[in-house]
């Protein structure tokens, strides 16, 4: 599971370990609670858990609901969620690179929500080669505006051309190009492709509009910024959190630390 292995909890067991002592717990943008669940299932089971969203936190609510310590509540991470209280963790992974502001709503979470000795967990886009970059810029340029049935179709060419493309199984050797961020290593042109020039994601085990979504999902929202890995560790040392956990890998950042 990706989401145990970025964390460095590896298994459910690690992550069950992992939260053992904690007795109020944050999802952060929980969008339909599928890792408030996770949360919910390996937490202690008298830990308060609460998720907060701002577009998806009805969907959350249904999906968990008859759950006696789970809690659910419409916030903006852009603004001072005080009323919420402390928590001892926060989860906030896949989303602050989808606000207006992601460092604001970080210190935000950190400021009025983390407490003392607790654990923030982050999670954001990396910044990627410089020809990947400009694809995903142009592409999102383009159908970030258009309705969901007009954008989609743009992103069904894609996943069309992703599903194809994949066929091809040979890996190749790429010696490495510097100037482009591209390391030396061995590739499939399809991964290889998604790498370093286009998110053209295809997956066997989704259905064609499954994978569809999932492109649709990464062009389509108009805020989404791409990080590196010092301005992440920045991000915690100006609020004065230890790092206590970093991975980072083609995709993203993840980054745990704690306050005080």
């Amino acid at each position: 599971n990706w989401i145990l292995t970025r964390n460095g909890w590896n298994t459910l067991q690690g992550l069950k370990a992992f939260l053992k002592n904690k007795h109020n717990i944050l999802d952060a943008g929980c969008g339909n609670g599928r890792v408030m669940a996770l949360l919910v299932k390996y937490a202690p089971i008298n830990t308060k858990i609460t998720g907060i969203d701002l577009t998806s936190i009805d969907v959350a609510k249904e999906n968990l609901k008859g759950i006696p310590n789970a809690f659910f509540f419409k916030k903006n991470l852009m603004g001072k969620n005080i009323g919420l209280g402390k928590f001892d963790f926060i989860y906030c992974q896949e989303v602050l690179h989808h606000t207006n502001n992601p460092f604001q709503s970080f210190t935000n979470l950190v400021k009025y929500n983390l407490s003392e000795n607790g654990t923030i967990a982050i999670y954001v886009y990396k910044k990627k080669s410089p020809i990947r970059e400009f694809t995903d810029d142009f592409i999102r340029d383009k159908i970030s505006n258009l309705s969901y049935d007009e954008a989609i179709i743009h992103c069904n060419e894609i996943t069309e051309f992703s599903k194809e493309f994949s066929k091809i199984k040979e890996e190749f050797y790429c010696p490495g190009i510097k100037v482009l961020d591209i390391p030396a290593g061995n590739y499939t042109p399809q991964r290889f492709l998604y790498h370093f020039f286009m998110k053209c994601f295809w997956d066997n085990n989704l259905s064609f509009g499954g994978n569809s979504v999932i492109n649709y999902d990464w062009y389509h929202p108009q805020n989404c910024t791409r990080h590196t890995l010092n301005e992440i560790k920045d991000w915690f040392k100006r609020n004065k959190l230890k790092i206590t956990h970093a991975y980072e890998d083609f995709y993203g950042i993840t980054m745990h630390g704690v306050k005080g």
